[in-house]
């Protein structure tokens, strides 16, 4: 096939890059070569900033593609903008969306396809649900062959999963656990979560590609394996041989007391229990199996995060936050008491 990706560097897209190219795929990479390194030299690439729309249509002028897909794609007006320069340009456009953008509370933890997009609590996630909702207008009206995909927590080899962090990323969580501090954990950590490591989302992804049943269809991608976070964050722990010492704070209060998005990240997403159900996609990709299980996915992602220190972002803001609301809880406890 003959593909182009706007992005093709990210936490999903670079496992899909590769295995396309691994499978002799023709990939063209439009995107301004931030990270273009992490790529074997037989991808096609295309610098240029996708927001620069008459610059693009002249630098893709003349080229079709059997699919092209736009991972960076957050708001309507740059779906439309992608509808302007690929209509009639490729047989198959795909467009990641956000398993965030079902209803929030849920009606139901078992979430298909089917579920109703409706999230009050995410801005991000309202934004998803209007770009799907132009796609779908322009595929019932005009026929863009459109194929909506919807992730959900996908992780690669670069960062830990983890749901209460700052905006440095998951390493001053783990460099709390590997320092014997408590971690904060939303809720009571009961609550069942699905990680999907990006080398099984290529799976499913590739699946999709020039599928004549995925067009004009939408699909979440997960693994299905569902677990609690107290689960995810004691497997974390034993791989790195500490003990975990969990501080459970309500997502509401977090949400409340900082000026992190965890309204939007936790309450409208992670503080929410998802068991996807992923029989759409299988019955269209048969023969789809998810085998990087929580324990197998999070050891190999902690060892590399170890061995390379650029992937070791310290935030000390979010530490003292960490610290200030453990305080703060404990006083008010030993008040009550």
């Amino acid at each position: 096939m003959k593909v182009l990706f706007i992005g093709g560097t990210g936490t999903i897209s670079t496992a899909i890059s590769k295995q396309l190219l691994t499978e002799g795929h023709d990939l063209y990479l439009l995107n301004r070569g931030n990270r273009n390194d992490v790529l074997p030299k037989q991808a096609h690439y295309i610098m240029a900033d996708i927001n620069d729309e008459a610059y693009v249509a002249k630098k893709l002028e003349g080229m079709q593609f059997d699919v092209v897909c736009d991972f960076i794609g957050f708001v309507p007006e740059q779906v439309a903008r992608d509808y302007r320069l690929f209509k009639g340009k490729t047989k198959q456009y795909m467009y990641i969306s956000s398993a965030s953008a079902y209803h929030k509370p849920l009606k139901d933890y078992r979430i298909t396809e089917g579920t109703t997009l409706s999230n009050p609590y995410w801005q991000y996630s309202q934004d998803k649900i209007a770009c799907e909702e132009y796609l779908f207008k322009k595929y019932r009206e005009d026929g863009f062959p459109v194929t909506i995909i919807r992730p959900s927590h996908t992780y690669d080899e670069r960062s830990i999963p983890v749901a209460v962090h700052g905006n440095g990323g998951s390493w001053q969580v783990i460099k709390r656990m590997l320092d014997g501090k408590p971690v904060i954990i939303q809720g009571d950590g009961t609550t069942l979560w699905t990680l999907t490591h990006n080398s099984d989302f290529a799976k499913g992804f590739i699946g999709l590609m020039g599928n004549v049943h995925a067009i004009g269809e939408a699909f979440q991608i997960t693994n299905d394996e569902s677990v609690t976070w107290n689960q995810i964050y004691q497997v974390i722990a034993d791989v790195l041989q500490v003990k975990i010492k969990p501080y459970y704070v309500s997502s509401s209060y977090l949400a409340a007391v900082s000026n992190y998005d965890f309204t939007g990240s936790l309450i409208g997403d992670k503080s929410n229990t998802v068991v996807f159900d992923n029989s759409k996609l299988k019955s269209v990709v048969p023969g789809l199996c998810m085998n990087v299980s929580l324990e197998k996915g999070l050891r190999s992602t902690i060892a590399y995060v170890l061995a390379h220190p650029e992937c070791q972002q310290e935030d000390p803001a979010f530490d003292a936050w960490c610290d200030k609301i453990i305080t703060v809880l404990e006083n008010a406890k030993a008040q009550i008491m």
